[in-house]
């Protein structure tokens, strides 16, 4: 079953963090020094908020898999629609190792969907840095939708 994943930039992480906890009515998952996730079950969704970006706000959202056959069937899909994305294979980002496909909605707002190969140390490698400095993500340059 997937997952619906939304990250969102925000100013202060610990006042975030104490918001969504309570929010939630539940501790966070993974908590770094910039960095807080939340992998709920009731609703079932994997909610990440970072302190990483100069603007505040919606960074993206996405669809967190659970298997490899599910991100293909989501990349294909969009794929068939005429949607253009972008494929990152071993990504580290959000201090996950994952497989993933990017694409731009209509709005410009970045959709990741993405399978976790497993945990990382580090937030990302520069390989996987944004060229966007504004997204606290690891998004990379996604063609326009529609």
């Amino acid at each position: 079953m997937s997952r619906l994943h939304l990250h969102i930039a925000v100013d202060n992480i610990n006042k975030n963090i104490e918001f969504y906890t309570a929010l939630f009515g539940s501790e966070p998952t993974k908590i770094e020094a910039d960095y807080a996730k939340w992998q709920l079950e009731d609703p079932k969704v994997n909610f990440a908020i970072s302190n990483r970006s100069s603007t505040t706000g919606v960074d993206h959202v996405g669809i967190q898999t659970e298997t490899a056959k599910e991100l293909d069937e989501i990349e294909q899909r969009l794929t068939d629609a005429g949607i253009k994305g972008v494929s990152q294979e071993a990504s580290t980002c959000c201090y996950s190792e994952s497989e993933k496909y990017w694409a731009m909605d209509p709005q410009g707002i970045p959709w990741e969907t993405f399978h976790t190969l497993k945990s990382a140390q580090v937030f990302k490698l520069d390989d996987d840095a944004s060229e966007d400095s504004n997204n606290s993500c690891c998004a990379p340059s996604i063609p326009s939708c529609c």
